[in-house]
């Protein structure tokens, strides 16, 4: 036998209603509490299981990258003899392995985690 059940369809679609307009006041505070800064909250649910998850950043290009300014004469000089000294300590070689994947061999222990004589 089927039946009809308005009463809770109404008190779902309320629930929905009140949470959906939860949801609005929340998005609608960030908005301007957190002006320059994005947020994404996404919700997927009914009225008696919803779950939402927002994600917060910053706005703007998120794939544009600082450049460092143009290395003076002098600091230039100083990498290079750092990066010498460490070849000479370490003597880095490539050796492939049995798989034939080429691998980097130190003659000093810690070169393989960069550690360096500084």
């Amino acid at each position: 036998m089927l039946t009809s059940r308005p009463t809770e369809a109404s008190s779902a679609s309320r629930s929905a209603a009140t949470v959906s307009a939860a949801i609005i006041l929340l998005v609608s505070t960030f908005a301007t509490a957190y002006a320059g800064n994005v947020v994404d909250l996404s919700c997927v649910g009914a009225a008696q299981s919803l779950n939402c998850a927002a994600q917060w950043a910053t706005a703007g290009d998120p794939y544009v990258r600082q450049v460092p300014q143009p290395l003076g004469e002098a600091e230039q000089a100083r990498l290079a003899a750092r990066d010498r000294k460490w070849v000479a300590r370490c003597r880095p070689v490539i050796e492939r392995d049995r798989y034939g994947v080429a691998r980097y061999h130190y003659s000093a222990a810690g070169c393989e985690f960069g550690v360096g004589t500084d």
